[in-house]
């Protein structure tokens, strides 16, 4: 965006030479994006605290403003746009509540600390706080964004990367790492059966398992379950997976009849955590997991 002094100080004007210098970006990013540099020029001053959030150290760096905005075009690192900081304090993240860290851990290249500011310039001053934060409750809500971000990652990447044909392949994978051998019916003429299943390499001994899948996100009503039971025979096993989920009558079918299971895209989650080390590099490209530790219930106990 070149010199930012050359731009009219108002957010419209920052807008509009945002879109000049990226104008492949969307209204959402322009709108978002902007507001960063109208807020290093025009909103922050000398004297303001900044915060700096150092990652490769774990270290939460304070410090005060002491110079006005200055453009350097062959500074380092490709960052032209400067404020003289002055560093006052280099505190553990380990010393903050796990909100103020939540907050400070936000996206967005340059913002305003709002809901937690007390406690960091109470650190800068070096006085204790006393904050209303809870450790267990913020690790559990921290582990519950996790989990949820991953099941919607993987949800979103099983539905809009893959065509349905190619979403019953995979399913037809998970099967055999599961312990199935399992083959793909042909897709002009499945009968509503996708896969065929069973433990024995031929196929001889029973239960055969026949597998509909469903690559969508609504919600599976009985007659649909139905239909899939209906191309069951006696010794045979329904299985009936979606990215989605099933009605309350489609879930009481079910519970009455004991060769039938519906599995939902949560519990194919779940398979998938477990059976994922077993997976083929292509569809360990498809979801690229990676295992960690995020905090877990904290036992409770007397002394």
């Amino acid at each position: 965006m070149g010199d930012l002094t050359l731009i009219k100080r108002n957010r419209e004007a920052f807008k509009a030479a945002y879109e000049r210098s990226y104008p492949d970006a969307g209204p959402g990013t322009v709108r978002t994006s902007a507001g960063v540099p109208f807020r290093f020029l025009v909103e922050m001053k000398p004297g303001d605290v900044v915060i700096f959030p150092s990652k490769p150290d774990r270290m939460v760096n304070i410090g005060v403003i002491e110079g006005d905005y200055a453009y350097l075009p062959d500074a380092p690192f490709d960052c032209p746009h400067r404020r003289a900081v002055k560093w006052l304090k280099h505190i553990p993240r380990a010393d903050f509540s796990q909100a103020a860290l939540n907050e400070i851990g936000s996206a967005l290249t340059l913002f305003k600390v709002a809901t937690n500011a007390d406690e960091f310039l109470a650190a800068l001053e070096g006085n204790a706080f006393e904050s209303d934060d809870i450790d267990e409750v913020n690790a559990e809500r921290v582990t519950e964004q996790v989990e949820e971000s991953t099941e919607d990652f993987i949800i979103k990447r099983l539905k809009t990367s893959q065509t349905p044909y190619q979403f019953e392949h995979f399913i037809a994978h998970l099967l055999k790492c599961m312990g199935y051998h399992s083959r793909v019916t042909q897709a002009s003429a499945d009968g509503g059966v996708d896969i065929i299943a069973h433990r024995d390499e031929l196929g001889f001994e029973p239960p055969i398992i026949k597998v509909q899948c469903k690559q969508i996100l609504s919600t599976i009503g009985r007659p649909d379950v139905q239909k899939l039971f209906g191309a069951i025979e006696r010794e045979e096993k329904g299985l009936f997976v979606t990215l989605g989920s099933f009605s309350a009558d489609a879930r009481t079918f079910e519970q009455t009849k004991p060769n039938l299971r519906l599995i939902d895209g949560s519990a194919l989650i779940e398979l998938i955590y477990e059976h994922y080390h077993q997976f083929e590099p292509r569809y360990q490209m498809l979801l690229p997991l990676k295992r960690s530790y995020i905090p877990g219930p904290i036992a409770s106990g007397s002394d």
